[in-house]
């Protein structure tokens, strides 16, 4: 993985495991802000929105790159690993990161979901006046403490990605060949609640035969469903969880890679090594070693 980093030198730097995007991925997270570029590419278990209201913004992801403008709102599975490597001075956007727990529950077209499993990022420029207004209530509303209001910014801004579908989109690259059949929405539902056992005992010692007998579903079946749906295993789902926790507690202060791997749920230090090379390209130590390297040179040229 490339670092830009001529391009971070200066800018606000976003750090892996300075939120609770990676350490918590079964909450729904809103944000309003400038957007900070990121010193390494990071990943997340949830599907990202972004709207970007003033300003461009530029994303690695996925073998591609793109390049996002005011007023445009995009789409994306979080679990690829992906870097935004430029954000002009003045841009400032808004957005959420939605669990799958609630993507799943949406009323989008079928194939909308299989594709952005598979890589692809949904883009339109379908916007308002509106959601000039929205974003930032929303955002103000779930940090406000009144569940009702919480609640309220999480129902608008779902049935406003669902309008998504009535306007206007593209979908990038744009090149799958293979799409996934989507099932229906009482079996998306069953998928749902899967996706919800899951995030709420991940960091536990559970497995499929587990996983199904929580949703009331045999084993073979709820694999092959959540295959389907998703493009991906409930084994690879699981581990994404854990590893993206693991990624934010990289970032912390004096627990070893063993300690990391049992707290986030590995049964051994050599299969969460194979898990997160898998995914980042390099051993959990060299990522802790390669990014605090970056922000300490950052910081040092600041």
């Amino acid at each position: 993985m490339e670092l830009a980093e001529s391009k971070v030198v200066g800018k606000p730097v976003y750090q892996p495991g300075a939120s609770t995007i990676e350490g918590m991925p079964m909450a729904l997270q809103m944000f309003y802000a400038h957007p900070p570029v990121m010193a390494m590419p990071h990943w997340h278990a949830q599907v990202e929105v972004n709207y970007i209201m003033r300003g461009n913004v530029h994303y690695r992801m996925n073998g591609h790159e793109v390049s996002l403008r005011a007023g445009q709102m995009c789409l994306f599975w979080g679990g690829q690993p992906h870097q935004m490597d430029e954000s002009s001075d003045d841009s400032l956007y808004a957005g959420a990161h939605l669990p799958l727990v609630y993507f799943f529950k949406m009323r989008l077209p079928p194939t909308i979901g299989t594709r952005l499993m598979k890589g692809e990022m949904l883009l339109t420029s379908s916007t308002d006046a509106a959601d000039e207004a929205n974003f930032p209530r929303w955002y103000d509303y779930a940090r406000s403490g009144d569940p009702r209001k919480t609640q309220h910014a999480v129902d608008e801004l779902l049935l406003r990605i669902e309008r998504i579908a009535l306007d206007s989109y593209s979908m990038i690259p744009g090149n799958i060949a293979d799409e996934l059949e989507q099932p229906n929405a009482q079996l998306s539902r069953s998928v749902a609640r899967m996706c919800d056992f899951i995030a709420s005992n991940f960091l536990q010692d559970i497995d499929t035969v587990e996983i199904a007998r929580a949703v009331d579903l045999h084993p073979k079946y709820a694999m092959n469903l959540f295959k389907k749906t998703t493009g991906m295993t409930i084994s690879k789902y699981l581990n994404l969880l854990r590893l993206s926790h693991a990624q934010a507690q990289l970032m912390g202060e004096g627990s070893n890679v063993l300690q990391i791997a049992m707290d986030s749920g590995f049964g051994s230090i050599s299969a969460f090594n194979k898990s997160f090379r898998n995914i980042a390209g390099m051993s959990p130590s060299d990522f802790r070693r390669d990014i605090r390297s970056v922000i300490g040179n950052i910081s040092v040229a600041g």
